[in-house]
């Protein structure tokens, strides 16, 4: 190892100016053995540079070479692996961690020592040593003491003390010694002669400084004397400064005096300004003017000047009540008493207001109810005016016009306490709830009413719009007038609820208004088909079912939006005050957030507890008129359905919380599945058709159904919210349709598959054409599809062979091709010469042809219906077929039989004169 290190500092180190301190040989951890060394070098020109680098051998001759160098400051840590016992590994964490195994314990102990000393001596201890010995490190100060000082140098740095002591000559110093070596002409040759000389004359100078040092004590001893005498001077000047101490310190006693006293006046004079902010506190926010306690003990309640002042005094009330007393304020005897007087004045005033508005909920409902008839009664008997409401409005005027008692009077006059409510909410939340249940309980009574009436006199509309109920293929309308009319019945005013309640009440008087206007020339028809009759029931049905529900709509809505005004719940927080509470960087008294959403939660519920207690029978009547009008016709649960998701749409604009909306939602599942049956209904009659055994089919009865069911949905579902619902329907009944036409088809005994399928088919592509019904668009080119491929198939099979001698030579000649005859040499053949061809021709003359074709004609005739006029099509197809076929027989005798001369009796010409003439002639 001494030779490698020599073999080092020569070849790698010197010429770079470093010197080698310490070496290891190593290899990497973990992977195939490349030795290399690890060597601690030094600078030798300052400033002192200490790096760390690796050397590796080459592998080409035996010299060595530079591969990576380190910095000392770089280096973090040195991780030995273990303390205690021996091990060979060691970790160096520089920028990243190089993990090494030494050849030698002692090698790496060595190695790691060097580090440590050059550590403390260039980085101050800034490099950390993990799973290192303490004991290797405290021996080393006594291991290099014990070291001869020449191997220490070589082995631990000794090179570097002698080079920290050495110190360079300054230029003065340089020129001196020169002028002394110049005097001196031995100075090289002789130097210990030159050393002595040199001593001696330090020694003469050390005599003379002495000397000189005895012969200046004269002055010493004059230097000594007026020392003392400056002492005197500072005791004297110490003596008078002590005196003026004393006369400043009794200045300071008085000043503190005076300081003290001044002090003592500004805590008096602060006391005093805080007891007179703390007493015009108390007065400006527990003061109650005599006017608003003579308003809370004997304000009137029931006009407006008494009611504004009763809220005045309850808001000043609310306030003193309120205020935030400082710590201290509830010991005094005032405030006591004060806050007695509030709370005898709150408990006073509130059971004062309830007992108020108690008798005013059980007067209006008395009002209301003094007049109440049933819908019965008020057929035997006369019309009375209904107090409460507008004098003009007159139960007959409800009845006739089926509309509901507006309760907006009750609400006005209620709406003028609604402050008082919100303070009653406030201070007395017992009472406040107690007058809710009340309100509720009469509300309920009232509404029930009402809405019984209501609904039994839109049942007796209901039932008047027919005789007696519809079965489940009951005619539809097809007359397109008609349609029109109950389209404009349908979607002449439907309008989007926008806003408050009061735009809706707009909405939906101009709404059935509007409707009403439309669809009263269906009802004053004169002499109408059975089909017009349809659709002026359904028409008045659907203007029934639209009049209830525009009736509920503003009544529920207009309830709702008193009872959050008047009882003061706040239903939803506004979009602009949410933003204004989440970007608002003050201070604020609001509560926090999660207690105000969950007020609002509570709040909410509150008025939907409400909502349904009043309304409580609305779901229950709305279910009953929707039961009677799918047992009058099931396909009035297409009207519903529109009506219902409009009006279910449009309430969720207004609120998704709202009571109405989700009321409606409910009825809305039970429409659906009325919808649902009415198909499921369908679909059932389909499959129980039974045709007849003696009659052709013609167009299936409920492929015309379909037809009109189509038709009436289009009219119905246009720009409706649940075209969904009438799509999915759409697939059912035309799947549906198709596979029962397939099956009456192969049922059939009288008419021919292909007829059947080819006309119903027909019939369906042309009314899904008509219709352009998108979601059936693939079932509509299914349908010309399987028309197209049995028309061809039942002309085929119709047609067959007219000429069937001839068809039957000609497939013999066709089969001698086949077998390898060449078609010029076929009429050599015996069975198919030119004479046996013309005997087939001669068999065939034109008018026994025209007369084939005549009886084909009536068999078609027999076979299709006239509903869908397809014999011409059918005619026009066999044509084209049977001069195909011509064509054919044609070019056989072109080919086979060369310069022959041989041709049929008719032509082309002929054969369409024929079919023309026959399709005349019937």
């Amino acid at each position: 190892m001494t030779a490698i290190k020599h073999a080092l500092q020569r070849d790698i180190f010197t010429p770079n100016d470093e010197r080698l301190l310490s070496i290891v040989n190593v290899c990497k951890a973990g992977k195939k053995k490349k030795n290399c060394f690890l060597c601690a070098t030094v600078t030798t020109e300052r400033p002192v540079q200490v790096k760390v680098v690796k050397v590796k051998k080459s592998d080409k001759g035996d010299f060595y070479k530079r591969q990576m160098a380190w910095e000392l400051r770089d280096l973090t840590e040195v991780d030995a692996k273990d303390a205690n016992k021996e091990n060979p590994e060691f970790d160096l964490h520089f920028e990243k961690v190089y993990r090494w195994v030494a050849s030698s314990t002692a090698e790496k102990n060595s190695f790691i020592c060097c580090i440590w000393k050059l550590n403390q001596r260039y980085l101050r201890k800034k490099v950390e040593f993990v799973n290192v010995s303490a004991q290797l490190l405290e021996e080393l100060p006594k291991a290099e003491e014990s070291v001869p000082s020449s191997e220490n140098q070589s082995v631990a740095g000794g090179d570097e003390d002698a080079l920290d002591d050495y110190q360079e000559l300054n230029t003065r110093e340089e020129q001196d010694i020169e002028g002394m070596m110049e005097v001196c002409e031995y100075a090289i040759s002789n130097a210990e002669a030159f050393a002595e000389k040199l001593s001696k004359e330090l020694q003469v100078l050390d005599g003379a400084n002495i000397q000189s040092i005895m012969a200046s004590e004269k002055q010493v001893n004059i230097l000594m004397q007026l020392l003392d005498e400056a002492l005197t001077e500072v005791d004297t000047i110490e003596g008078k400064l002590s005196s003026y101490e004393e006369m400043l310190q009794s200045v300071k006693d008085q000043m503190d005096q005076i300081s003290q006293s001044n002090r003592l006046i500004q805590i008096s004079n602060s006391n005093n300004d805080k007891l007179l902010d703390e007493i015009q506190f108390l007065v400006n926010h527990m003061d109650l003017s005599r006017g608003h306690i003579r308003a809370l003990q004997e304000g009137d309640l029931s006009s407006p000047k008494g009611i504004e002042a009763c809220i005045n005094a309850s808001e000043a009330l609310l306030q003193c009540m309120s205020v935030a007393l400082r710590p201290g304020h509830d010991k005094l005897a005032a405030v006591k008493q004060q806050q007695m007087l509030f709370c005898e004045l709150r408990d006073a005033f509130a059971r004062r207001l309830t007992n108020h508005l108690n008798n005013v909920f059980v007067h209006q409902f008395n009002h209301f109810s003094h007049f109440k008839m049933t819908i019965p009664q008020f057929y035997r008997s006369s019309c009375l005016s209904l107090p409460g409401h507008d004098q003009s409005s007159t139960l007959s005027q409800h009845t006739a016009d089926l509309t509901l008692p507006k309760h907006s009077p009750l609400h006005r006059d209620l709406l003028r306490y609604a402050k008082l409510m919100e303070w009653l909410k406030n201070t007395q939340r017992e009472k406040y709830d107690g007058l809710s249940r009340t309100y509720v309980d009469y509300m309920s009574r009232l509404y029930e009413r009402e809405i019984k009436d209501f609904f039994e006199g839109a049942k007796i509309k209901m039932a008047g719009t027919t005789k007696e109920p519809k079965g489940k293929f009951a005619t539809l309308p097809r007359k397109e007038n008609a349609l029109k009319q109950e389209t404009e019945s349908l979607h002449g005013s439907s309008g989007k609820l926008t806003g408050s309640t009061s735009s809706l009440n707009k909405l939906a008087v101009q709404g059935s208004s509007s409707r009403r206007s439309q669809s009263s020339s269906l009802l004053d028809m004169g002499n109408m088909s059975a089909s017009d009759l349809d659709v002026a029931d359904r028409t008045k049905f659907d203007k029934i079912f639209e009049q209830v529900l525009s009736e509920l709509e503003p009544l529920c809505l207009a309830e709702q939006d008193f009872i959050i005004k008047f009882f003061k719940l706040q239903q939803q927080v506004p979009l602009a005050q949410a933003e204004v509470d989440d970007t608002d960087g003050g201070t604020s008294s609001r509560p926090p957030a999660n207690e105000h959403r969950h007020s609002i939660s509570s709040e909410r519920d509150m008025v939907r507890f409400m909502m349904n207690k009043i309304f409580q029978s609305i779901e229950t009547e709305l279910n009953s008129l929707i039961a009677l009008g799918d047992k009058m016709d099931s396909f009035h649960s297409l009207y519903m359905l529109v009506k219902m998701s409009h009006h279910v749409w449009t309430a969720e604009n207004v609120d998704p919380a709202s009571y109405l909306s989700t009321t409606l939602g409910n009825v809305l599942v039970t429409v659906k599945r009325n919808f649902d049956k009415c198909i499921q209904g369908q679909i059932r009659a389909m499959e129980e058709v039974k045709i007849s055994k003696k009659s052709k089919v013609g167009i299936l009865a409920f492929v015309t159904s379909f037809e009109e069911f189509a038709e009436l949905a289009e009219t119905i579902f246009r720009n409706a919210e649940r075209r969904g619902d009438l799509d999915k329907a759409y697939s059912k009944l035309i799947r549906a349709v198709f596979f029962n036409v397939e099956k009456v088809a192969n049922e059939s005994q009288k008419t021919p598959r292909d007829v059947v399928m080819m006309e119903n088919f027909h019939h369906i592509f042309s009314t899904l054409s008509r219709l352009k019904i998108s979601c059936l668009e693939s079932e509509r080119r299914e349908a010309k599809h399987k028309y197209t491929e049995h028309l061809q198939a039942y002309v085929i099979t119709s047609l067959g062979q007219p000429l069937e001698k001839l068809n039957h030579f000609f497939e013999g000649v066709e089969a001698r091709v086949a077998q390898g005859v060449r078609e010029e040499e076929v009429s050599y053949q015996l069975a198919f010469s030119k004479q046996e061809l013309r005997k087939v021709i001669k068999e065939y003359p034109g008018k026994e042809v025209k007369k084939g074709l005549d009886n084909l004609y009536k068999k078609v005739d027999k076979h299709l219906c006239e509903e869908e006029s397809l014999l011409q099509v059918v005619w026009h197809s066999m044509q084209d077929e049977f001069i195909r076929q011509y064509k054919h027989f044609e070019g056989l005798i072109g080919r086979c039989y060369p310069g022959s001369g041989i041709t049929m009796d008719f032509t082309i010409q002929d054969m369409l004169e024929y079919f023309s003439s026959i399709a005349q002639s019937h």
